[in-house]
């Protein structure tokens, strides 16, 4: 546990207040620090604080979150973030370049989704032998249609 002066202490934020100010749950504040995306200080009644620069931390990870980032690659790059100051524009630029190729990729990946889609409800046949969107990894399409039995 961190020691700090008490003058210190008294600026720090209650999970409550980080709360309110974020617009997170605390459930999830609490889950945003079990995984080690955020961390806070305990007082001597074993209660969170938090730095101000948290808000920006919880920012980061809610925005990231809204266009699909997983919380295991938003911690990564946070980890590369000093956790003792607010991230700065500089900071976001540097996570929101590593994020762009797959966001892409991703975009790319889901036009193409959508453009067999429009094929498939065009023919309406959603064939396990030939539709991607049905069931792309069916290996058992070439034995026909019906039930099967598998082998334990």
């Amino acid at each position: 546990m961190q020691k700090i002066e008490s003058g210190q202490f008294a600026k720090l934020l209650t999970v409550g207040e980080v709360a309110a100010r974020s617009g997170v749950a605390v459930s999830a504040l609490h889950f945003y620090e079990q995984k080690g995306l955020i961390a806070s200080i305990r007082s001597r009644g074993n209660q969170r604080r938090y730095g101000r620069e948290v808000l920006r931390r919880v920012a980061v990870i809610k925005v990231a979150q809204r266009v699909g980032i997983p919380l295991a690659e938003i911690q990564q790059a946070l980890d590369t973030l000093p956790q003792s100051r607010t991230p700065t524009a500089a900071d976001w630029q540097v996570l929101s370049a590593q994020w762009k190729g797959e966001l892409d990729a991703r975009i790319k990946r889901l036009q193409g989704l959508r453009d067999q889609l429009d094929g498939c409800i065009g023919c309406g046949c959603l064939s396990l032998s030939h539709c991607p969107l049905r069931n792309p990894f069916d290996t058992l399409a070439e034995e026909g249609p019906g039930p099967r039995l598998l082998d334990p």
